[in-house]
């Protein structure tokens, strides 16, 4: 009598799911300590305002923000900080309970979480982000903000546009029927 090969449909994660929460767990640590060192920097060898160079399409600015991405709604720390936590769980809600994840949607919740973290890490210690990235005509920005632009545009490619990218190649491999013997 053949065998009826169900799926594992268990709660406990297989190892190579533990190694990929590793490897996006990584990827934020670094993020966001990428962050907060160049932040740091910044804090420590340059004077608020100051530019390098002084003129220039691309410069480093020393600049504080009390608003979000960008500079957009400036002087609501306290809210600021609780929409951080809010989108902080939020994120790893949604990542907790996604089936069949992909290394793209891996690498664009990990630049969501590094970015909401580096941001909020500052608004609790200092009430205000360090932002220094001065590009044009664009607001001056940090390591956190890109992180945080890139993973929301590659969480819309993978998940609205391309959403076969955010999908696990382990899993579209198992879903293939096992009766074509």
């Amino acid at each position: 009598m053949p065998e009826n090969k169900e799926p594992n449909n268990t709660d406990e994660p297989s190892s190579i799911s533990v190694f990929k929460d590793w490897m996006l767990i990584l990827a934020t640590i670094v993020i966001v300590g990428l962050d907060q060192l160049t932040k740091y920097l910044v804090r420590e060898y340059m004077s608020y305002g100051q530019s390098i160079p002084e003129t220039g399409f691309f410069r480093l600015t020393y600049y504080t923000n009390s608003g979000t991405i960008f500079g957009l709604f400036p002087n609501i720390p306290v809210i600021l900080t609780i929409a951080s936590v809010v989108a902080i769980v939020c994120l790893i809600y949604f990542y907790r309970t996604q089936k069949n994840v992909g290394v793209w949607l891996r690498v664009s919740i990990a630049l969501l979480l590094s970015g909401a973290i580096g941001n909020f890490i500052d608004r609790v210690s200092m009430g205000e982000v360090t932002d220094f990235i001065d590009v044009g005509m664009w607001p001056v920005f940090n390591i956190a903000d890109s992180a945080i632009t890139c993973g929301i545009f590659l969480l819309l490619l993978v998940t609205v546009v391309l959403p076969e990218l955010g999908k696990s190649k382990e899993r579209k491999e198992s879903e293939i029927p096992s009766d074509q013997s």
